[in-house]
């Protein structure tokens, strides 16, 4: 078997624009998904039971169901149900932010609950209103003792985004799969392929141990 390594430099423009859209894909997800785990966390935290329970209804729904049937379904279901036809891109986007948003959701849930209940009347007892005392006593404990976790989701989310690729979304996995079919360079593409995305997650990887050992909180 002879081994043709030139393909992949033949084709490193393309590999840049997959890893690009790959990068893109993963800090828009982030971006959306992280205020969107805080503002259901808050709503299953409420009191109010219609607020509770919807946010309860869509994190148990995207929480459990895997993240490529979602895009199956967003990007095939969807359009014949409402008519509504989304770009390969955002139906992944879509697909990935509300199943990022159940994990963070139940994240921040964990964090804000974990904040123990004298602190909050501690700010109360001081004259702080309830929303004052959350938002300067609770939430930036809840953060630091979430954010480990958060990191963890972002390495998990950068490989995930390639299960978008199903539905044609350029990134890096669709990129290097396209080149293997054209060039019949299988051995060699998927090899480029692995050796890409562990050279881009390693030091996210290694990031995320040290903000672990770093904000860890130990009780």
């Amino acid at each position: 078997m002879t081994l043709q390594w030139s393909v992949v430099w033949d084709n490193w423009p393309a590999l840049l624009h997959g890893v690009l859209l790959t990068i893109a894909l993963t800090f828009t997800t982030m971006a959306i998904a992280v205020p969107g785990g805080i503002l259901l966390a808050l709503m299953r935290l409420s009191p109010i039971r219609p607020l509770n329970l919807f946010a309860t209804c869509f994190v148990e729904l995207f929480r459990n169901l895997p993240i490529i049937l979602v895009v199956y379904w967003a990007f095939y279901v969807l359009p014949v149900l409402t008519g509504l036809s989304l770009s390969a891109f955002a139906t992944g986007l879509a697909a990935l932010c509300f199943n990022v948003s159940a994990y963070n959701s139940e994240t921040f849930r964990a964090g804000i609950a974990s904040i123990r209940a004298g602190q909050t009347e501690a700010g109360l007892a001081l004259g702080m209103s309830r929303s004052t005392a959350f938002r300067t006593i609770v939430l930036p404990q809840a953060w630091r003792r979430v954010l480990p976790v958060l990191a963890s989701t972002w390495v998990s989310l950068f490989k995930d985004t390639s299960l978008v690729s199903v539905i044609a979304v350029g990134e890096l996995a669709y990129t290097a799969l396209q080149i293997r079919s054209q060039t019949f360079r299988v051995l060699e593409m998927l090899t480029a392929m692995a050796a890409i995305y562990w050279l881009l997650g390693y030091p996210q990887a290694k990031l995320v141990d040290w903000i672990h050992r770093r904000m860890g909180v130990l009780e």
